[in-house]
């Protein structure tokens, strides 16, 4: 702190140093080296005082007018002894003459009188070049007539009285300094009611993990667990297409989960439209997982033959989750193939999706299911799957080596299962007569430089019979 001018003597106060106060009828004065000393040495004025504590000096907003200042609002008789009370209390030349204009004029004494009166006791206390002596009954009286009437201070007056005291020496667990620290906490606002926590079963907790930002981010094993101490009431369709989406979107492999929604979709058939099957069916496809359950393919079909005409996309998006399973049902295929199906359609905003869907569809039953004899999608209705070189390719049969890059979120999380669709692509190029050259992510990630990467693409074609280029490229 920089020192101010005409005051050499001053300096920052140290923590240890306190004022110390004498037993019962001995003379009170602060130590040599008291905190008390410092501050309000003699050249110490209040303005000084109440700089070092960071308040502003005590404002007289509520003296009246008279001769000695501006009339406040109201007026009042009193307004002119209040003013001279302050006059006394500031002109005081001993603590006793203190609490004695203090205690001898109830009527005339306002709230702003007592850190009036506290600061002109520091400034006493620390005169030169001898303090005046201070009898412990003295201080303990001005003590009980702060306590006694600072239910009626206001906050400002509170705080300067509390941090006066604590500088004058008061102990802090004292009478003094707690009961202006009480009064100082009761004016305090009140704080709202503490937040609780409603009781959650497991659909519920359940819900409110998926719901989640920080789980969707980092999944916990305490998903399983709330969903096994979930009463099956408490598993609702909206929690069980959250728990759907989160494995989907996470590529999270779990059978313990993906079974869970098996058997809630088989036992809610009837109460599922395809809509919120879709997304039921869904994690099933990406993550390559075909669960378990018995009846999950004769419920899908049921349901399939109950809602094609109604839920068109959603029908179609059911078979795509199905088809990466290798999982196409016959009597599914007859009703989204049939023309009255294309044409109805052809007429929603949806038809173009939907056409790339049934190409698709299309594609697989040519290449997987040699046995149906069912109806296709016509040509004309057709959009193509695979790109031009390679429908090209296999046109002129030139080329007959496909390099497969297997990045590291072609996999499912656990890393060793591709997800539905890398699967279905790589399946159908296969079936297509084309020889796959799958290229893992981990041994691409670990050669070093254009010469390194050639000679491991060398070594890759070599193993499958086939001669490098003689440029190399």
């Amino acid at each position: 702190m920089r020192r101010p001018r005409g005051e050499p003597g001053s300096r920052a106060p140290r923590a240890a140093e306190r004022a110390t106060c004498a037993g019962p009828g001995e003379s009170w004065s602060p130590s040599p080296n008291s905190m008390l000393r410092v501050l309000l040495s003699a050249q110490a004025s209040a303005a000084r005082l109440s700089g070092l504590l960071l308040l502003p000096p005590v404002q007289t907003c509520c003296l009246g007018p008279s001769k000695w200042g501006d009339r406040p609002p109201g007026g009042g008789p009193h307004a002119g002894p209040v003013q001279g009370l302050q006059r006394l209390l500031e002109q005081a030349r001993s603590p006793g003459e203190l609490l004695r204009w203090l205690g001898q004029n109830p009527t005339k004494v306002r709230a702003h009188h007592y850190p009036v009166a506290l600061r002109r006791l520091g400034q006493l206390l620390g005169s030169r070049p001898q303090p005046p002596p201070v009898e412990q009954a003295t201080l303990q009286d001005l003590s009980q007539l702060i306590i006694r009437n600072c239910p009626s201070f206001d906050i400002h007056t509170i705080h300067v009285c509390l941090h006066l005291a604590v500088l004058l020496g008061f102990p802090s667990d004292g009478p003094l300094v707690c009961a202006l620290e009480r009064e100082r906490r009761f004016r305090l606002p009140p704080k709202p009611p503490p937040h609780l926590q409603p009781v959650l079963r497991g659909g519920q907790r359940l819900e409110a993990a998926l719901s989640c930002p920080r789980f969707l981010r980092h999944p916990q094993q305490h998903l399983i667990r709330s969903l096994a101490g979930a009463r099956p009431e408490e598993l609702t369709p909206h929690v069980m297409v959250l728990l759907a989406q989160h494995l989907a979107r996470h590529r999270l492999r779990e059978p313990q989960l993906l079974e869970a929604i098996a058997h809630f979709l088989v036992v809610q058939e009837s109460q599922l439209n395809s809509k919120v099957v879709q997304k039921l069916v869904l994690p099933f496809g990406r993550l390559n997982y075909l669960p378990l359950e018995q009846q999950f393919m004769p419920c899908l079909e049921r349901i399939l033959a109950r809602e094609a005409g109604m839920a068109p996309l959603a029908t179609v998006n059911i078979l795509m989750s199905l088809c990466q399973l290798r999982c196409l049902p016959f009597r599914a295929l007859h009703l989204v193939f049939s023309p009255g199906f294309i044409n109805y359609v052809s007429g929603t905003p949806h038809a173009l999706i939907v056409r790339r869907y049934l190409s698709l569809l299309d594609t697989a039953v040519e290449l997987e299911l040699p046995g149906y004899r069912g109806p296709r999608l016509p040509r004309r209705q057709q959009v193509p799957i695979f790109p031009q070189p390679l429908i090209t390719d296999r046109a002129r049969c030139k080329y007959r080596v496909v390099l497969m890059l297997r990045e590291r979120w072609h996999f499912c999380r656990d890393g060793r299962v591709l997800l539905g669709s890398r699967a279905l692509r790589e399946r159908h190029l296969g079936l297509m007569g084309y020889q796959l050259l799958p290229l893992p992510f981990e041994e691409l990630e670990s050669q070093r430089g254009l010469p390194q990467l050639k000679s491991y693409l060398r070594q890759k074609l070599q193993a499958l019979g086939l001669r490098w280029g003689p440029e190399g490229g």
